[in-house]
């Protein structure tokens, strides 16, 4: 039997990696890196948010950015929503509910990103996170799971994870999204560096007289 459970939760596994292969999910991680890739030229920053495990996510998402993923390259400004003393004090002053809004109405500026992470779409701290992100003209981008919950079709951007059950198996494939995702956004920046490089100088030449 264990080897069973084993077997089958390997397979499904694999199968929460193959749906970043559809059409609609190549999409979704093409247009995300590119909107993130010009969030950063442009000078702005992307904050991140989630619950439990895809707090996590969150966390991880923030590091590989301001930290290092593939390639050497400077920090990018990414924030994950988490440090205790703010959740702390939201949750137990004003509920739970408002711990994400009130980081974007903190940290948020128009032209920033907000990313937030629901397996079920219908996490009330997300939505009203994504709700303060556009009333102060963030771009969002939403990773959901299962139907979508509330969140479908609210966002920017949305990947939408279906066929599962369980928020662990979404999440394989949120992070395995997220990975791509950020492996692209080097990608796009580190060619317009060496572009950048390999343009020829202009030099002015002195009049001659």
């Amino acid at each position: 039997m264990t080897k069973e459970t084993i077997q089958h939760s390997v397979q499904e596994a694999i199968r929460a990696a193959q749906t970043l292969a559809t059409p609609e999910s190549l999409q979704f991680i093409q247009e995300a890196a590119q909107m993130i890739a010009q969030t950063f030229r442009c000078g702005n920053k992307i904050i991140i948010a989630g619950n439990g495990g895809s707090l996590c996510d969150a966390q991880h998402f923030a590091e590989e950015l301001t930290g290092f993923f593939r390639k050497f390259r400077p920090a990018l400004p990414a924030i994950a929503l988490s440090e205790p003393g703010h959740l702390t004090c939201v949750s137990n002053d004003w509920g739970f509910e408002w711990v994400f809004a009130r980081g974007v109405e903190a940290y948020g500026k128009k032209g920033d990103i907000f990313v937030g992470l629901t397996t079920s779409g219908n996490s009330e701290n997300i939505i009203k996170a994504v709700e303060a992100a556009e009333s102060r003209e963030l771009k969002t981008i939403t990773f959901l799971g299962k139907s979508g919950g509330k969140l479908k079709g609210k966002a920017d951007l949305e990947l939408l994870i279906q066929g599962f059950e369980t928020s662990d198996r979404i999440q394989e494939a949120h992070m395995a999204a997220i990975h791509i995702i950020i492996e692209i956004v080097e990608i796009l920046l580190a060619d317009e560096t060496e572009a950048r490089k390999e343009e020829p100088l202009e030099v002015a030449l002195p009049t001659v007289k």
